[in-house]
């Protein structure tokens, strides 16, 4: 590929949620990485997607849906023996919780310079694969700019201390980073969010938003300016892939803006307050459509304001 490259790579994860709810077991694609190249994939930010998924009865549910969604896959990410899943419990608040089946083996086949790498969640982490996504952030980032949502899994990512030195390996390459209450909660007991966020904040980020559901999101920049903002009022439906269309949403609103190139690496650091509330607003109206929906199904351009 070359100057008809996808603008967006994400590595990483895509299976198959099984959502369980009153009426029954519903299978949907999924998996965070995957989400987030499907949210800016529908936002107008040309979009790859790297996986690995087994080419069963399953996996022809990923290959509809990110086609669906004009997501090119590259050449092995449908080598996996089978497809992995995650078994979504849907709680009376709308939230989900998760039990995974899941392999990763995972390697580099990206050919080409994305203007944006993506990563996170159990694809980043996960043995034997996570180790080569790694490796490729590092290979791709002095051409790319770093995308980065940790997606916290307690039950896939084994000890805490562990878990916390690689999560911050990828703190260092990152760009932007999205992480949730959470996430950090979970990664950094002793800590508030925004602490955390202050601490990531100096290891290379131009900035890094903590999100909290229906609340908002708490933006922490480089220079430790810290800004708070506040979600849209909705119904919720539930909040599969809420953290994802954020995500993509971020990245389409840079991507609207011009911004979404390693030239900008610098400007990243000195954006104004005017611009970093738009944008992080802008988000938060992507996470607000898709919570208004079952399952992760994030918006489409024309549902987003974006500059505008």
């Amino acid at each position: 590929m070359t100057a008809d490259a996808p603008v967006l790579l994400a590595i990483g994860e895509a299976l198959i949620d099984v959502v369980r709810r009153a009426d029954g077991d519903h299978a949907h694609a999924g998996g965070s990485p995957m989400n987030v190249a499907v949210g800016a994939s529908r936002l107008g930010v040309s979009s790859a997607l790297s996986t690995r998924f087994g080419s069963d009865e399953l996996g022809s549910l990923i290959d509809a849906h990110t086609s669906g969604s004009n997501v090119t896959l590259t050449p092995k990410s449908r080598d996996a023996a089978r497809t992995s899943t995650a078994t979504a419990t849907i709680g009376a608040d709308g939230a989900a919780s998760y039990v995974f089946d899941i392999e990763w083996d995972w390697a580099d086949d990206i050919a080409f310079t994305p203007k944006v790498v993506h990563t996170g969640s159990i694809g980043a982490v996960l043995s034997p694969g996570g180790s080569n996504v790694h490796d490729t952030i590092a290979r791709l980032r002095p051409t790319s700019l770093v995308t980065y949502d940790p997606n916290s899994r307690p039950a896939l990512m084994g000890d805490r201390a562990d878990a916390v030195r690689i999560v911050e390996g990828y703190v260092r390459f990152a760009d932007i980073i999205k992480a949730s209450d959470e996430d950090l909660e979970w990664l950094y007991p002793d800590r508030t969010p925004v602490e955390t966020a202050r601490a990531w904040a100096i290891m290379g980020p131009a900035f890094v938003v903590v999100t909290a559901g229906g609340t908002g999101a708490t933006v922490v920049t480089s220079d430790d300016s810290v800004s708070e903002h506040i979600a849209p009022k909705v119904t919720v439906a539930d909040t599969i892939g809420a953290g994802d269309s954020f995500m993509a949403g971020l990245i389409a609103s840079l991507f609207h803006r011009g911004m979404l190139d390693v030239s900008h690496r610098g400007a990243l650091h000195m954006l104004t307050d005017e611009t970093l509330t738009a944008i992080v607003d802008e988000a938060l109206q992507c996470a607000a459509i898709t919570v208004q929906r079952e399952g992760a199904n994030p918006p489409r351009l024309d549902e987003v304001n974006f500059g505008r």
